[in-house]
């Protein structure tokens, strides 16, 4: 059973972020707390809905780089929306809107044009991330949505077994905050439920089946009827959203959204190493949403717990490059032993 489990593609990276997750539990004080795994969550959740979405396209044998720029671009576009007079929904649903056509115009550059989609996605990172330099002037703006107000309640304290019931102010963002970002768990939920939907729509739907083909033998799914030009644009549509999401909900999460074109390139970086590192292939045809969720989980836990161990950060990108490299050498020799095995 314990073989089986390792063999599965998915089980080498959950073994390596089990065994990171007890080695800072052991080594570092604080770590294994609910107050930590709060703050680890803005290090890992956003990331998993990012390689989500990467899984899609990589399966298909593509990739998409202009996700760091979507994410940038996405919390802009809503903003503007607001300052239209537009309610927040609406702004919402527009600002998906403009990420989907982003993922349109790259789908028809690889598929209809013929433009590779390394050369496409890097492009449209760049040509973007200019875009939205010009849309905000370079300068942040507040996130709509995401004010605080502050109220006064009453709250029962027991003092030498008598209770007081004293004033307090409390900080409180608004519902639409609270589901798209500011909650405590906002960001985990959606992440666990597009991982999820990702995960059975790989597995259990037609399209992932012809994602799965596409990636596997271009030729031999488009002789089997299977239509690769929509199959591969629909992906890069959904890659698109899923980025744009996720810059929603980390600008209404810290109240704000900057123009930061470098952070947003990490961003993309991170979440295409998540999704390698979880077991999905570049050349396509194989890959896991469920890997995904934990290649980004163990990323996040080793750059939370490298941060309370006090490793200086200019040592923190190389140990993560290290330990990415690490993780892959593991999978691939999994894979190996896979083979091996004649586990699929």
């Amino acid at each position: 059973m314990l073989v089986r489990f390792l063999t599965l593609r998915e089980g080498s990276i959950i073994v390596v972020t089990l065994l990171a997750i007890l080695y800072f539990s052991l080594s570092t004080e604080h770590f294994f707390s609910h107050a930590n795994f709060i703050n680890v969550l803005p290090y890992f959740a956003p990331f998993a809905i990012l390689a989500a979405g990467e899984v899609l396209l990589m399966v298909a044998g593509e990739i998409d780089l202009s996700i760091g720029s979507v994410y940038l671009f996405s919390p802009f576009m809503f903003y503007q929306f607001n300052e239209a007079g537009l309610p927040l929904v609406a702004c919402l649903i527009l600002a998906l809107l403009c990420s989907a056509v982003v993922g349109v115009i790259n789908g028809i550059f690889v598929e209809v044009i013929g433009v590779s989609s390394f050369i496409t996605t890097l492009g449209m990172l760049l040509g973007l991330g200019g875009l939205t330099l010009i849309i905000s002037h370079a300068q942040p703006v507040a996130m709509p949505g995401a004010d605080v107000t502050t109220h006064t309640v009453n709250v029962t304290h027991i003092v030498n077994g008598q209770k007081i019931v004293l004033p307090e102010q409390v900080n409180e963002v608004g519902t639409f905050a609270k589901i798209f970002g500011a909650g405590a768990y906002s960001e985990l939920i959606w992440a666990l439920v597009i991982i999820l939907g990702t995960q059975v729509l790989l597995t259990l739907t037609r399209w992932g089946t012809y994602t799965i083909a596409v990636g596997g033998n271009r030729l031999g799914a488009r002789e089997a009827g299977i239509n690769v030009r929509l199959t591969v644009i629909r992906n890069f549509i959904v890659c698109s959203v899923f980025a744009g999401l996720v810059g929603v909900l980390e600008a209404t999460r810290a109240g704000s959204v900057t123009p930061d074109t470098a952070g947003a390139s990490e961003s993309m970086f991170r979440a295409v190493s998540a999704a390698v590192i979880g077991g999905t292939l570049l050349i396509g045809g194989v890959g896991t949403a469920i890997g995904a969720l934990f290649g980004a989980l163990f990323l996040g836990v080793l750059r939370d717990g490298l941060t309370l161990k006090g490793v200086n950060a200019d040592y923190l990108d190389f140990i993560l490059g290290l330990a990415i490299l690490g993780a892959m050498v593991v999978n691939i020799y999994v894979g190996k032993v896979r083979k091996g095995s004649g586990v699929g």
